[in-house]
């Protein structure tokens, strides 16, 4: 499930589709969880992948958590701060 290069990412700003619960995972004593195989096959994560962790907090508290796969968070970075680093690159 490979991205083609000038495919906007689905995590990036005004790219968000649906937002829906797929699944609940548990965890575990050790603070280990399970997503679902049909999640992972659905999403393209297989072992090995990388998943950054993304929280909102409210109040000092962790409010939402949400996993977006390392490489398209990188992306997602880049078309972020890319503009602005031109931005201010001219003006130096």
């Amino acid at each position: 499930m490979k991205k083609k290069p000038n495919e906007p990412s689905c995590c990036a700003p005004g790219g968000f589709g649906s937002c829906k619960v797929d699944s609940l995972v548990s965890v575990d004593d050790r603070g280990q969880m399970v997503l679902p195989k049909e999640l992972r096959d659905k999403a393209g994560i297989k072992g090995g992948d990388k998943l950054a962790v993304i929280t909102w907090e409210k109040e000092g508290k962790v409010c939402c958590l949400s996993l977006i796969k390392a490489e398209e968070f990188g992306g997602m970075i880049k078309g972020l701060l890319g503009p602005l680093m031109g931005d201010v690159l001219k003006n130096l």
